[in-house]
């Protein structure tokens, strides 16, 4: 999750996403979406046995015994859905937000009281007076060194530090397989 210091960015430079950028993102989109396409045939099935329960309403079998069961269990799936998609769908939405090109700095600093568990510490892109632009939460293996260096960053609020000095940080790759088939997981 980013954190950003309020009304420092108004005044960026800003690009638009390029074709292949949002491309990155639109197939990472699909290939959630299609696993998300599981839930909700579950929940289908679930309202459907729901509705089927309720039109029978045989004396022997009351409906009303197993159909909020079934009720719950088709909420829970969209529920599950709507979780898989939260992130895509906002990651998607991030590429009619601008990218902010600043040069300035990059700060990595290692994780404080507040941290998540399994991050490994931060990075924030400052400008060219260290004034603290955005922070994300970074994760890995590695310690993080708390350094402070001069840097050309590209950076989406959302999506993070895209570049430093023109090379890509790999947090947006520059290839994305259709649906995410063949991904090999981030070192």
């Amino acid at each position: 999750m980013e954190r950003r210091v309020p009304g420092v960015g108004d005044s960026l430079v800003r690009r638009a996403w390029t074709h292949t950028e949002r491309r990155v993102v639109w197939r990472g989109f699909l290939g959630r979406a299609l696993i998300a396409v599981e839930p909700l045939i579950c929940a289908l099935v679930f309202a459907l046995l729901v509705g089927g329960l309720i039109r029978a309403n045989r004396p022997d079998a009351p409906a009303i015994m197993l159909s909020p069961i079934f009720g719950l269990a088709s909420l829970a799936f969209v529920a599950y859905a709507v979780v898989l998609m939260a992130g895509p769908v906002r990651a998607f939405l991030e590429t009619f937000s601008p990218i902010y090109v600043v040069d300035g700095y990059v700060r990595y600093r290692r994780p404080d009281l507040h941290s998540n568990p399994r991050s490994n510490g931060y990075v924030a892109a400052l400008n060219e007076e260290r004034q603290m632009l955005c922070e994300w939460q970074t994760t890995g293996s590695r310690e993080v060194f708390e350094r402070v260096e001069p840097s050309l960053v590209h950076f989406a609020r959302y999506g993070g530090i895209i570049s430093i000095d023109g090379k890509r940080t790999g947090g947006l790759p520059e290839e994305f397989p259709l649906l995410g088939i063949g991904t090999k997981a981030p070192r």
